[in-house]
């Protein structure tokens, strides 16, 4: 019997557009879950490249991987500045 090949699924390798990054962000941030979006800014910037972001962010690309860690507590200032790093802007509105 043959062994069936697998590859690990990176989400990273679709975030190719705007929209694409604004629902994958728009979803994790919908969810409640604070890691959860942290979690998704970090598979954004790695999407787009970790390198760029930091410099378009204005942090060093050290500190933009530990303040997007799964067990970090990045400042909101640090968050505002990595989104809008990515060309995405966080809204606001009433809950349903």
């Amino acid at each position: 019997m043959a062994k069936t090949k697998t590859i690990p699924y990176d989400s990273a390798e679709y975030l190719d557009t705007p929209e694409a990054i604004a629902a994958y962000l728009g979803d994790a941030l919908a969810s409640g879950n604070a890691t959860e979006f942290q979690d998704a800014l970090n598979v954004v910037a790695r999407a787009r490249g970790m390198s760029e972001i930091a410099k378009a962010s204005g942090l060093g690309r050290e500190n933009l991987y530990n303040a997007l860690r799964s067990d970090a507590h990045p400042r909101f200032d640090t968050i505002q500045r990595v989104v809008s790093a990515l060309g995405v802007k966080l809204t606001v509105q009433p809950a349903p």
